[in-house]
């Protein structure tokens, strides 16, 4: 767990002078929070709890609709099971009760705009407002991105309501342990097999999906059902080949195979995985001692954060020409401050989520090493400004732009959620609204979708795949 702090927002020490203090940090403990506000606001700090107060309501209503299913808008049927679908829907609109004006207001304004309501300090205000920009081509004041602050704050860790936390030995733990309990229940795993193709036969007027294919020719077959993690365009152009197989095309559709094209990938993140031999040293607030580890180093790291100017700025130079960010907005993560098993003694690992970076710039190319490695000296460059020596320690590096990310890892424009979080691609309009079939369940029989390009979407909670599993225990 993050303790006692959650995030850190230092000042660049040549706007020292604008601000009362050089740093913020914030934390899952109230009281601490406000503490920290109160330097820059005591204004703030009041009203931070009434927000907390106040999204924490909108979290408890959402979280009725994230762990379920959205109703089944393919079937016009009646029955008493289709009133139980809108159950959690009710639910939700119980939770908000008479805040129902206020959440509408989250779901239809900018997340600047809100904060601008609630807050007067630009660092609290920039610091939260990341949460709805993180991931996203979009400036802080970008219409309808407020949901995106909220999805952010939504789950939590070991009882922890908006808790973050990392898993020892890194992400890929998570991974292993999940195959770690299917092993112990008898599933075969295989690995290092990439999949090219979903098989499929005739069953009358359906169509069935049977297994997958490998890219060496090998055939795995599924007795009753074949499950998707990938993108919907993965699974539906490459893996099923939508746009050249006639009996696909005749199953899916017309108007649904046109949504599953039109399905908003854009992705503003390159990731820079970055090995340093020593921890950084922020100017704002100076290690105690040589390469000690601490609180703030633990946290969630904001650079190029402190005003929504910066955030703007930062958006709006990759949105006007189409190029990466003149000075991207950094998020900087330090797993090894509390998991010293990802590196040897004394070296640690930060890992640089940045933003924005265009999939296709309009002069250069991700696949040219020397475009990458001018992108990653300029995210290093306003590291360093926060923690000199930052450059001097780096003894190794991974560059993961949109494109790497889709070649990679097979996401659909580099898109970590499978899919942009708007608000005309959540709920039951993800990953598209169609009468043809009732997601995570697919036009053909037995192929389920559980990945996060369905409901609810992106983030590290297995829902798509409960989803999944669920509705086809149900069929």
């Amino acid at each position: 767990m993050r303790e006692p702090y959650c995030s850190y927002t230092p000042i660049t020490e040549a706007e020292w002078s604008q601000f009362p203090s050089k740093s913020l940090l914030l934390s899952t403990n109230l009281e601490l929070t406000k503490k920290e506000i109160a330097k820059f606001s005591i204004k703030d700090s009041i009203n931070f709890e009434k927000y907390e107060i106040e999204m924490r309501k909108y979290v408890t209503a959402m979280n009725h609709l994230v762990d379920n299913r959205p109703p089944n808008f393919s079937n016009s049927k009646f029955s008493f099971r289709r009133i139980t679908e809108f159950s959690p829907a009710l639910k939700a609109l119980t939770a908000i009760g008479t805040s129902m004006p206020g959440f509408q207001e989250l779901l239809t304004k900018p997340a600047g705009k809100i904060l601008d309501k609630w807050f007067e300090s630009e660092p609290l205000k920039a610091t939260l407002g990341t949460d709805a920009v993180i991931g996203a081509m979009q400036g802080p004041y970008s219409r309808g991105n407020g949901y995106v602050l909220l999805h952010h704050v939504m789950g939590g860790v070991e009882g922890k309501s908006g808790a973050w936390a990392y898993a020892e030995g890194g992400m890929g733990a998570v991974s292993e342990s999940i195959c770690s309990s299917a092993l112990s229940l008898g599933v075969d795993v295989f690995t290092n097999m990439e999949v090219s193709q979903i098989l499929y036969e005739k069953e009358g007027e359906d169509v069935r999906a049977t297994g997958v294919v490998t890219i060496s020719g090998e055939k795995i077959i599924g007795k009753k059902a074949v499950f998707s993690g990938t993108t919907p365009h993965v699974t539906f152009n490459q893996l099923l080949n939508m746009g050249q197989d006639s009996i696909i095309q005749d199953i899916l559709g017309e108007d649904f195979i046109k949504e599953i094209n039109s399905i908003d990938y854009t992705s503003p993140v390159t990731k820079i995985n970055v090995g340093v031999d020593r921890i950084p040293n922020f100017r704002a607030n100076p290690n105690s001692s040589d390469n000690k580890v601490e609180d703030w180093h633990k946290c969630s790291i904001h650079l190029n954060c402190e005003t929504m100017e910066k955030l703007s700025s930062s958006y709006e130079s990759c949105h006007r020409t189409n190029m990466p960010s003149e000075r991207p907005m950094i998020e900087m993560v330090i797993p090894s401050s509390l998991d010293p098993t990802l590196t040897s003694k004394g070296c640690h690992v930060c890992l640089l989520f940045t933003q924005y970076t265009p999939y296709a710039p309009s002069v250069g190319s991700w696949s040219d090493p020397e475009f990458k490695e001018a992108y990653a000296r300029k995210v290093f460059d306003v590291v360093e400004e926060y923690a000199p020596g930052f450059k001097a320690s780096v003894i190794g590096k991974e560059v993961l732009s949109p494109w790497d990310l889709e070649q990679t890892f097979n996401l659909t424009g580099g898109n970590i959620f499978h899919g942009a979080m708007g608000l005309d691609q959540v709920y039951s309009l993800r990953p598209i609204l169609t009468k043809r079939c009732h997601f995570p369940e697919t036009p053909l029989l037995g192929l389920y979708l559980c990945g996060s390009g369905i409901h609810p979407g992106g983030g590290v909670m297995g829902v798509p795949g409960l989803t999944a599993a669920k509705a086809f225990i149900n069929q």
